[in-house]
């Protein structure tokens, strides 16, 4: 086959499998079209090329995306590269600048990936573009699965890259899918292509900086692997493909066992009925759990020993166990997550404020919004208004009495009639007058500062109701 014919048939190619991801993905160019993440370098440049032509002959609007990670020298000149080759094509270029700093633990490359796809996140959002190419393609899915093996990665980390997703952790927003046109195509086909075609290309020089283990394995496994097997990254694409197979049933499997044994809104665990699972339908069930939360997933002896500490304690014990954003809590047979940010509440917080006819304050610092409505039982408007109100924590101490016909109770009591976790009490706000109890925020109000309406039909008094974020 004549060099011009490859290049034809990487055209073809290119354009049936971006008509297959639209087709599976259910995803299509809006009214602002398509975008390339564009870097500068062959993948990309090659990418933008075949794109072009693409979007030429079916008339969709394309842009270009930089990111200027500014750890090169030469990272203006790749700017300047990127801004004359985007003119030649008559395609808009959008950049942005970053600072990649290493304060999180990352390194260096990790966090100019991290500051990478957040700022083509922001330029998707900007330009109200959903649909960003990536020029991923079959070395570096090779790649990908070897670095992932070297890691001891199960399934899900062998699926490699999908040929689709949304990713909204990494961008930085929902609404954005990324598109892997080439991750079939090998970087032979791409070069050969770029010189059919003289496509100018920038060369990156921190590829071949063999500190970073995806440049040492492509400068000095990859090549060992291809001369011992020939067309190897070819089947360790089919090797990501069959995986991702797997991980699909998995996951199915997981989901009818997460709606088996959570509530509807998914939010929590039932323990009983996870008792019935053998081990490696609970690991793949929590999981899917935790991947509803956006949060990393922890290490398989991570994950046995969070397993352990939940069902294996007593049962009045109250377990907490934190995971990066999460505080997980086992409470009454069922295992909850929570934002572990609002857990950390200082206990001495209080806001002192007056009420002025306001059907509604929100107090940002509780995380929620005290609501004020009308009704035939309540607080008498007039009185409220004169009354200097402090919201606080609980203090310790604190008594309620919800009904003249009922019993004066400590406030453990209540929580624990209504059976509100012991997390959650510790987040609920309380209304009070002085030393003198108003309201307890999920419980309800001080009888002895309620009153009837003349007329029930009519609720002219006020009644406290606390709202959560």
């Amino acid at each position: 086959m004549t060099a011009s014919s490859l290049s034809g048939a990487l055209m073809h190619h290119f354009s049936e499998t971006l008509n297959s991801i639209f087709l599976e993905s259910g995803k299509v160019p809006s009214e602002c079209g398509l975008a390339v993440a564009y870097s500068g370098g062959l993948d990309s440049s090659v990418l933008l090329s075949l794109t072009a032509e693409y979007c030429r002959l079916r008339g969709i609007p394309l842009s270009a995306f930089h990111v200027h990670h500014g750890l090169s020298p030469n990272a203006d000149d790749w700017l300047v590269h990127c801004e004359l080759n985007c003119q030649k094509l008559g395609i808009s270029l959008a950049f942005e600048k970053i600072v990649v700093t290493n304060n999180e633990g990352d390194g260096i490359e990790g966090s100019a990936r991290k500051g990478r796809y957040l700022a083509l996140g922001r330029m998707s959002v900007a330009s109200k573009t959903e649909i960003l190419l990536s020029a991923h393609h079959q070395d570096d899915q090779a790649e990908t699965l070897l670095m992932q093996m070297l890691r001891g990665s199960g399934v899900a980390g062998l699926s490699g890259m999908n040929r689709f997703n949304f990713a909204p952790g990494l961008f930085g927003t929902p609404s954005v899918m990324m598109m892997r046109p080439l991750l079939d195509v090998s970087r032979v086909e791409l070069e050969h292509f770029a010189r059919e075609n003289q496509i100018s290309y920038i060369q990156d020089e921190s590829n071949e900086d063999g500190r970073y283990l995806r440049n040492a394995l492509r400068l000095q496994v990859m090549p060992v692997l291809e001369q011992i097997s020939p067309g190897f990254a070819g089947r360790m694409s089919r090797t990501a493909k069959h995986m991702q197979s797997a991980q699909n049933l998995a996951e199915a499997l997981a989901g009818q066992d997460l709606a088996h044994c959570s509530s509807g809104q998914m939010l929590d665990l039932d323990l009983q009925r996870m008792r019935a699972l053998n081990a490696e339908r609970i690991n793949n069930l929590f999981r899917l759990w935790l991947s509803k939360f956006d949060v990393r997933m922890p290490s398989t002896s991570r994950l046995n020993e969070i397993c352990k500490q939940l069902f294996e304690a007593k049962g009045d014990a109250r377990i907490t166990i934190y995971h990066e954003k999460l505080a997980i809590h086992r409470y009454q047979e069922k295992i909850y997550a929570a934002d572990r940010a609002r857990e950390a509440v200082d206990g001495a917080l209080s806001v002192a404020f007056t009420w002025n006819g306001e059907s509604s304050m929100p107090f940002p610092d509780f995380h929620g919004t005290l609501h004020f409505r009308r009704g035939s039982r309540g607080l008498s408007p007039d009185w409220l208004q004169q009354q200097a109100l402090c919201l606080h924590l609980r203090r310790g101490g604190e008594r309620l009495k919800l009904a003249e016909n009922r019993s004066t109770r400590d406030m453990k009591s209540h929580y624990q009639a209504l059976r509100i976790p012991f997390w959650v009490r510790q987040q609920l706000p309380f209304v009070s007058i002085g030393s003198e109890l108003v309201y307890a925020a999920g419980v309800g109000m001080q009888s002895q500062y309620c009153s009837e309406s003349v007329n029930t039909q009519v609720g002219t008094h006020l009644v406290l109701d606390w709202v959560a974020d």
